[in-house]
């Protein structure tokens, strides 16, 4: 027992050497050491996961148009500048994010329901929640669950869209989300 202890006190003092030193580079033009990438990477997963448990999705009919129209509205107009959208090319934004935001659109679509429900789930929570120390804000705050769960309905129907597609789905109702400045620019 006394040998588990001098390990794990000599364990913290290093660390604290470690940190305090300095010599963790924390700037985003570094990456993580693959432990530290690694253990972030657990963590997340693990929180996102036992958040999500036992979440309720709603349903997500994708013949929904309104709720789709929605939710691509509102990814438009929020989402964008990270996460891209077809025919976008990267922004300044996304250029300097570290860790890189996922780009949905070219994603592989999830078939197994199951997969696909947990996905959904994750979706919701980061939407709503945000994640610490990366760009991801808390959506939650200034947005209803229904308005989230209509950005995962589109989200979720992202997956090889075209860029028309996309145009079609966010310019077909521009100007008519509250809260949002929907002005035309073009991303190409």
């Amino acid at each position: 027992m006394k040998k588990i202890f001098s390990l794990l006190l000599i364990s913290l003092i290093l660390a604290a050497v470690i940190i305090g030193s300095g010599v963790y580079n924390i700037a985003a033009t570094e990456k993580h050491w693959p432990v530290t990438e690694k253990l972030i990477e657990w963590m997340r997963i693990s929180s996102v996961n036992a958040h999500v448990k036992s979440m309720e999705v709603p349903s997500l009919d994708s013949t929904d148009m309104d709720m789709i129209v929605t939710g691509a509205t509102h990814y438009h107009a929020m989402c964008t500048g990270c996460h891209l959208a077809p025919g976008m090319k990267p922004t300044e934004l996304s250029i300097g994010l570290y860790p890189q935001a996922p780009v949905f659109y070219q994603r592989e679509a999830t078939i197994d329901p199951a997969k696909a429900l947990e996905q959904m789930r994750a979706y919701f929570w980061v939407i709503k929640n945000g994640i610490k120390m990366t760009a991801m804000p808390a959506w939650g705050l200034s947005h209803d669950d229904a308005t989230i769960w209509a950005m995962v309905a589109f989200i979720s129907r992202m997956s090889g869209m075209t860029h028309e597609q996309y145009q079609e789905l966010t310019h077909s109702t521009q100007g008519s989300v509250s809260g949002h400045d929907h002005h035309d620019h073009s991303h190409e």
